[in-house]
């Protein structure tokens, strides 16, 4: 299981490797401003420890993971595993950079310690989509 997850990690981070390799941009207003709202939310639930609202605001199945692919499994694998007491606090006070990746997606990233959280704008708006290593 483990080596199908370091598969998975490793394919996650080629896939957004284009969106690392350029220099931070700034987001088009529009984009800016869906963004803001959106983090908002995320912060208020990430505050409150409220896995069921992070969950709704998470692209499922969590990074395709077919052991993630509903809120009820996400609430209880990926939250208590993700979401420390350490990792909310970063995402309270770290300013995400925002980029376009591959696919031309507006994407924000923010780094938190070893992980790297990644927020993509979907045609439902913007959603956790990723978590990364950062090497």
């Amino acid at each position: 299981m483990r080596i199908l997850s370091g598969i998975a990690v490793a394919a996650a981070l080629l896939q957004f490797a284009p969106v690392f390799a350029q220099a931070p941009g700034k987001a088009p207003p529009a984009v800016q401003k869906e963004f803001d709202d959106f983090i908002a939310k995320f912060r208020a639930a990430l505050k409150a420890n409220d896995a069921a609202t992070v969950a709704t605001m998470t692209r499922l199945p969590f990074m395709a993971d077919d052991s993630v692919r509903d809120a009820a499994q996400f609430r209880a694998k990926a939250y208590p595993r993700d979401f420390t007491a350490k990792n909310r606090a970063c995402l309270q006070r770290t300013k995400p950079v925002y980029a376009v990746d591959g696919n031309k997606n507006d994407v924000y990233s923010v780094i938190c310690g070893e992980s790297i959280f990644t927020f993509t704008r979907t045609p439902a708006g913007f959603l956790f989509t990723d978590l990364d290593t950062n090497d």
